[in-house]
């Protein structure tokens, strides 16, 4: 039986749709800074062991850190302190400049674990089975329709909405966004196995011919698989056997090594596709539901996490009276251009893995053998890989590091950046001890000095890049400062 029930919900709140790694992260920021928040999610209640993700960047890694989840992601993972690109090139990550100088194999489901318990212990409301059927934002906020399990239709009320329910978002849609870009790849096929042979390496990557395969641990005994040959193009919804997946894995890696007992296997096809606006109004998107690439780099389940990221903290602060509401328009500024150079990189990397034409072939030789010499070049490729090399746009006459990332730097008492950050808080670094600047915003700063002899002072966001930075800065510019940025 349908029926429809009345409007519910409150004008400083945030309704979160999709339940994937991206939505987790956000919800919790959201209550962790006070503000309600309503996660939607049409599926029932599970974390399923099945994934999609299987790697995480060594600036994800540290954004977990400053919300305290990364030394436990770390602990269900397996560190990989090397990347392999186009069978010659090895990466060295252990130069990065990170306290996870590795990159982490660990399924997504793991993340969604440490997500979803993090945002329970913070109060968000989960709506499960919940299927958003229509959305309608004014001036005052947005009213979201879902059809719930019972059949029902009921009216939910918000602030802001955003949109995290991956690539055929139901919000996009609703707020009139196309999704340009085109299919890059057809007929992937992917398989969940055990293998009678243990792979040499954590992560076991080729291409050879017509043929690509991935191979990654589960930890559980299973592997997942993702192959495709260029001779076999066929539609997504053609039967896929464990012979077929046998066979492109032995064309790319020269052997199947004994698969067997195969738990799951599907057929998709992987798109590059962009979102022209991250945000209409009072409705924004993130994640897949922002941007889709190929799985080349790994990189998805990173970029939207770091969406998130840069999202959360700004709706908590205009949301809370903190600052105008022009702030979420910076998150438009700042995301989608990393979202286009992560299209660019992922699709450059599977596009010269997969070169067949005798020119392609002679630019991945080039590209291979520069980057394996040229150590600035290397660092800039694996900035952007990793996300630890983006910056994002500092106004006119900012001091020069206004918009970078800021490392894990020590404290003056034995503490760290990542700690400092922890419940969603800005942080102020500098030479001498300034405890009154924090006096009046002790709930939404910390306010330290930096172990070392450095002379600059830094305002840091709750996303660990620079808000603010001086040379030399007496009280009243640190006042200035904060009163700028924090209200």
């Amino acid at each position: 039986m349908t029926g429809t029930t009345g409007t519910t919900g409150t004008t400083g709140n945030v309704i979160v749709v999709g339940s994937g790694p991206t939505g987790l992260l956000l919800a919790g920021d959201l209550a962790d800074a006070g503000v309600p928040v309503t996660l939607v999610e049409k599926r029932s209640h599970r974390i399923g062991n099945l994934s999609r993700a299987f790697v995480l960047h060594a600036r994800t890694l540290e954004q977990l850190d400053a919300r305290g989840l990364a030394d436990g992601i770390e602990e269900a993972g397996r560190p990989l302190d090397r990347l392999r690109l186009f069978g010659r090139l090895t990466i060295a990550l252990d130069t990065l400049p990170s306290r996870f100088n590795h990159l982490l194999v660990i399924p997504q489901y793991e993340v969604e674990k440490a997500l979803h318990r993090r945002a329970t212990e913070a109060g968000v409301v989960f709506r499960y089975e919940s299927e958003v059927t229509g959305l309608v934002q004014d001036a005052d906020g947005v009213t979201v329709t879902v059809r719930t399990a019972a059949g029902e239709t009921e009216e939910l009320r918000a602030a802001y909405v955003v949109g995290t329910d991956g690539m055929r978002s139901a919000v996009r849609n609703a707020i009139g966004l196309p999704f340009p870009g085109r299919s890059v790849i057809r007929s992937v096929v992917l398989a969940d196995v055990r293998l009678a042979e243990e792979p040499e390496s954590l992560l076991t990557v080729n291409t050879a011919g017509d043929a690509f395969a991935f191979l990654a641990p589960f930890g559980d005994g299973y592997y997942r698989v993702i192959g495709w040959n260029r001779a076999r193009n066929v539609p997504d919804s053609e039967p896929l056997d464990l012979d077929e997946v046998k066979e492109v894995t032995r064309l790319a890696l020269g052997r199947d090594f004994g698969m067997y007992d195969a738990r799951w296997m599907s057929r998709f096809h992987s798109d590059e596709r962009q979102a022209p606006a991250y945000r209409v109004g009072r409705v924004f998107l993130a994640g897949d539901a922002a941007h889709v690439h190929t799985p080349a780099g790994g990189q998805g389940m990173n970029t939207g996490l770091q969406d998130a990221a840069n999202l959360g903290w700004k709706l908590a602060q205009v949301l809370h009276g903190h600052a105008r509401p022009e702030l979420l328009d910076t998150y438009q500024a700042e995301r989608h251009p990393v979202g286009k150079a992560v299209l660019r990189s992922s699709g450059g990397i599977v596009r010269l893995a997969m070169a067949k034409r005798p020119w392609t072939l002679a630019l991945r030789g080039a590209l291979t053998a520069f980057l394996g010499v040229a150590a600035p070049a290397r660092r800039r490729a694996l900035g952007r890989i990793t996300g630890i090399g983006y910056r994002y746009p500092a106004p006119r006459g900012a001091h020069r590091l206004t918009g970078t990332r800021v490392p894990d730097v020590a404290l003056a008492g034995g503490g760290r950046l990542h700690e400092a950050l922890r419940g969603g808080r800005f942080v102020l670094i500098t030479p001498e001890a300034h405890g009154e600047a924090g006096a009046a915003r002790k709930d939404r700063l910390a306010v330290e000095r930096w172990a070392s002899d450095r002379r600059t002072a830094l305002l840091v966001r709750p996303d660990g890049y620079v808000a603010w930075a001086a040379d030399t800065a007496d009280a009243d510019a640190i006042e200035a400062a904060l009163a700028a940025h924090l209200g």
